[in-house]
């Protein structure tokens, strides 16, 4: 038998940087990331879809947790994929298009079942449970945003009372674990991220075709890259709201070119990141900005990958978890 090669002090390092991250996320809760002052908007399952798109755009938002005044239960949570199912449904429905002023919230599970795509998990957590609870059932139902629901005892009834994101959570471990810094294996040597088959458009394409790759893929965006497959922009799911807002669902024969200049002003622009980056410059990038995912890119700019949030927690959580256990 060869001899065991000994242990790389990169390696030996990531594997202690892992074991703080998860040993800090069994320690705090929910309520740990919360601010201390936010504001949560809650939709009743009786309000028009028509009605919750203005609320959200007015408000700056992309999803909200649904509440069953029927029943007074949490309803699940309205995301940018509900909409995108509305758009489907009325493009593959054209003679329904007159319905959409009617359309209600509670008729969303219809749209599912009538596109045959799987209705969304009604995940939650108590607030009180470990954040490391909360980050696996996300993974495990491949949510990005876990509502936080408490449940009074003595009225059996249950209250909304946030919503956390991947992006709050690693921002929470970006701020607070200096053992990120440990994090340096090269992204091309753990392999993290998306390289095989990854979709793309480009300036000229559709949007709508973009919708159905974002549906297909059950992806949350795009990268849109010219000929030489340089990256120019990335199309997200959030985009859509902006579209639609005019109450507009079957017009989106616009190119993507032109829908990316819809966009808001303050729009923060694209995160990239090479195959030479370790996790330790991505929780960097995460303390300090707005991320929601990075498009991993050559030294001339040409797409090799996408590297997304749940793509980090999943690795945060898991990598090497036997060995730790053993």
């Amino acid at each position: 038998m060869p001899p065991t090669q000994p242990e790389r002090a990169i390696d030996r390092e990531e594997r202690q940087g892992l074991r703080a991250i998860r040993n800090f996320l069994k320690v705090r809760n929910s309520y740990d990331v919360l601010p201390l002052s936010f504001r949560l908007i809650i939709f009743d399952t009786s309000l028009s879809v028509k009605e919750s798109l203005n609320i959200l755009i007015q408000n700056g938002i992309v999803s909200a947790p649904l509440w069953d005044s029927k029943t007074s239960t949490f309803a699940g949570l309205l995301t940018t994929s509900d909409y995108i199912n509305v758009i489907q449904y009325y493009f593959q429905n054209p003679a329904a298009l007159g319905e959409i002023d009617q359309f209600r919230l509670d008729s969303l599970r219809e749209v599912e079942k009538a596109l045959g795509v799987a209705p969304p998990e009604t995940i939650s957590i108590d607030p009180e449970r470990p954040l490391y609870e909360a980050c696996r059932r996300m993974l495990d139902s491949r949510a990005r945003r876990i509502p936080l629901v408490t449940n009074d005892s003595q009225t059996d009834r249950s209250h909304v009372l946030s919503v956390v994101t991947q992006y709050r959570i690693l921002k929470f471990v970006a701020v607070n674990v200096s053992e990120t810094q440990k994090l340096r294996r090269p992204l091309g040597e753990i392999l993290l991220g998306s390289y095989e088959n990854v979709a793309t458009a480009s300036m000229d394409t559709p949007v709508i075709d973009v919708i159905h790759i974002l549906v297909e893929r059950s992806i949350s965006s795009v990268p849109i890259v010219n000929s030489e497959g340089v990256v120019y922009n990335v199309f997200e799911s959030v985009d859509v709201i902006t579209l639609i807002k005019g109450g507009v669902y079957d017009d989106l024969s616009l190119t993507v070119g032109e829908a990316l200049k819809k966009r808001s002003p303050d729009f923060p622009g694209i995160y990239t990141c090479s195959l030479n980056d370790g996790l330790d410059t991505i929780f960097d990038t995460i303390r300090k900005s707005r991320v929601h995912r990075l498009v991993v890119v050559d030294e001339n700019f040409r797409l090799k990958g996408v590297l997304t949030l749940s793509d980090i927690l999943q690795y945060i959580l898991l990598e090497g978890e036997n060995d730790e256990s053993s």
